[in-house]
């Protein structure tokens, strides 16, 4: 049976005429072509600012003239071991406008992590947020013989050159050397080395090319994703492909980013300061406003609640295709706009026009809520060794439950055995220094085998079944996707992580942990402890979650609904390694963690 297989339309299709400039070129363009629009803005001593984008290229300018006088050469690795903040993007565009390979470190590595990604990649220089981070660096300096030169960008420290002081010896220097690297860089030449966060094993380098970049900005900027009067809020760590992508997005089309203070709990103040028409977001935001909202259903309510979101979607669909919705349908929104959907709309800063959703899937019935409430959120797919370009729902062609249709340039194809593979420039160049993984992942005519499994519908829309590596079989020999139910129990106020197992076992059971955020302020409420450890034993607490576990098992299959589950003490970390900077499940740490709370489950 030949595999299926979908390439993009003809109104898919890349504009031939479209910019393909590699990242050497993008800031200097941005700021020739944007001039004194605002690139960036961001808070310094407590106050909003904004950065124009010839601002930035300036700055860019400098340092990549530091950059050079420092003795980088076109093609060296220069690391940069930050959080996601706009100091961030001028040392990424520095680097490349000196011709370098960017290396982002994410900021929460351990020593050792950071250690490994500057040693495989050969990174010559690296840049550190702060003290903190050049800690780690010094604590594994005899290990890293090719780094000579650590830059910081906050602070003062022995060894180190503060990243200003670097910019301003380039303020001196002239622009003839970096037009020269501008021109010997080449599509097919490597920009970044992104380091995949990894659910297994030591993390591989990711090499993408300009040509893989620049596929990505095509084909946001002919989806007119976000333009230049947008305002994209940016909190993903630009260690992350997504953001990256984001990123060069944003650039390319003049965009203005507002970055995040660094602190997940004023996240939604900041929402509500920058009013940003863009967010680019993992679905636990998401996940959380929902059981929040669902909250606050009163109890009897639940049906009129769903009464509220079926008006919303249908008058806005409605309203989208240019129908005429009656006057007692409208009447009703207004309603339940007023009392429910405003409100909503509030916590994101009331101007979201579009919200993308992505690195790991998020329920339907989430994505239908958000669009009945007007803040429309899209999931879309993607993966690191395809740039995140891969399929994205669209506000005019959107399908929920789906990841999308192909987004321009990318050729998808199932397998005959279901694996979803994809061609296309965004395709990764190679694992750095890991041809035996290359080979692994490519097909011989040029696909890449992206580990998920799924299907095509007629209407060109994607649906991932689960992962091929994820699959439980049970001792009855039922094969069982894990990330299915798991997500449902994610939808619970109560839960904030859920870990199905089963494989060889008579039946599925689970491990979940408690959203601390959510049950600390019931247990005051209700008279208890709020110690999470200690809730997690509390049976008050345990028939909350039974609750939401029935819920769940009440969507499937009686051999797929899971028979027992335990409430753990405390919650998966990134610190013990039980899920990556992106918030996916290494669910191999967690099964080898708590491989006696497992096996517990069946003990009777």
């Amino acid at each position: 049976m030949p595999a299926e297989r979908l390439v993009p339309s003809k109104a898919m299709s890349v504009d031939a005429g479209t910019s393909d400039l590699s990242m050497v070129n993008l800031m200097r363009l941005a700021g020739q072509r944007y001039g004194a629009a605002s690139a960036a803005r961001f808070q310094r001593d407590g106050e909003w600012v904004s950065m124009s984008f010839d601002e930035m290229w300036a700055a860019v300018r400098d340092l990549a003239n530091g950059f050079v006088g420092l003795g980088l050469a076109v093609g060296d690795r220069v690391g940069i071991l930050a959080n996601t903040r706009v100091d961030f993007t001028i040392a990424h565009f520095a680097a490349s406008s000196a011709g370098c390979i960017v290396v982002p470190v994410y900021p929460s590595n351990s020593p050792e992590e950071c250690e490994w990604v500057l040693v495989d990649s050969g990174a010559r220089a690296v840049v550190c947020e702060d003290l903190g981070q050049v800690a780690k660096i010094e604590s594994v300096r005899t290990k890293l013989p090719a780094l000579e030169q650590i830059v910081l960008i906050d602070g003062e420290s022995p060894g180190t050159i503060p990243m200003a002081e670097l910019a301003a010896r380039g303020a001196a220097s002239d622009a003839a050397e970096l037009e020269r690297r501008a021109s010997v860089v080449g599509p097919d030449d490597a920009c970044l080395i992104i380091y995949t966060s990894g659910t297994t094993g030591r993390p591989k380098g990711v090499v993408l090319t300009n040509k893989g970049f620049a596929a990505g900005r095509r084909s946001a900027s002919e989806m007119q994703l976000f333009g230049d009067t947008d305002v994209v809020y940016l909190y993903l760590p630009l260690a992350h492909v997504f953001a990256q992508l984001v990123q060069a997005a944003c650039i390319e089309v003049g965009s203005s980013i507002a970055y995040w203070g660094g602190d997940t709990t004023q996240i939604v103040s900041e929402l509500g300061a920058v009013r940003p028409t863009v967010l680019p977001s993992v679905p636990r935001i998401f996940e959380k406003v929902y059981a929040v909202a669902m909250s606050m259903v009163p109890a009897g309510g639940e049906q009129q609640a769903a009464d509220a979101i079926a008006l919303g979607l249908k008058v806005r669909a409605d309203r989208r295709r240019g129908e005429t919705v009656s006057a007692a349908e409208a009447a009703a929104f207004d309603t339940v706009d007023g009392q429910m959907f405003a409100l909503v709309r509030g916590i994101f800063g009331g101007r979201i026009q579009l919200a993308i959703s992505g690195a790991a899937p998020i329920a339907a019935e989430i994505l239908q809520f958000f669009y009945a409430a007007g803040v429309p959120v899209f999931e879309g797919w993607g993966m690191t060794e395809t740039t995140s370009i891969g399929t994205l729902n669209l506000p005019d062609a959107f399908k929920f439950g789906t990841i999308g249709r192909p987004v321009a340039g990318a050729d998808i194809r199932i397998a005959e055995d279901g694996e979803i593979e994809i061609a296309g420039d965004m395709i990764m160049r190679e694992y750095w220094h890991n041809p035996s993984a290359t080979d692994e992942v490519m097909t011989g005519d040029g696909y890449l085998r992206t580990g998920d499994l799924g299907s095509i519908d007629d209407d060109g829309y994607v649906t991932i079944t689960g992962r091929k590596k994820d699959i439980i079989i049970t001792a009855g020999g039922k094969n069982l996707t894990p990330a299915n139910l798991e997500g449902e129990l994610r939808r619970s106020r109560w839960i904030s992580q859920a870990v199905m197992f089963g494989d060889r076992k008579p039946y599925p059971v689970a491990l979940v942990t408690l959203d601390a955020e959510q049950i600390v302020p019931w247990a005051e409420a209700n008279g208890l402890p709020t110690d999470v450890a200690e809730l997690a034993r509390r049976p008050e607490v345990r028939a909350l979650v039974q609750a939401d576990v029935d819920e769940a098992n009440s969507h499937y299959a009686k051999v797929e609904q899971i028979k027992k589950f335990a409430i753990l003490s405390r919650d998966f970390t990134q610190h013990d390694g039980e899920i990556t900077p992106s918030l996916k499940l290494k669910r191999n740490v967690v099964y080898a963690n708590y491989g006696d709370e497992f096996e517990q489950l069946y003990g009777g």
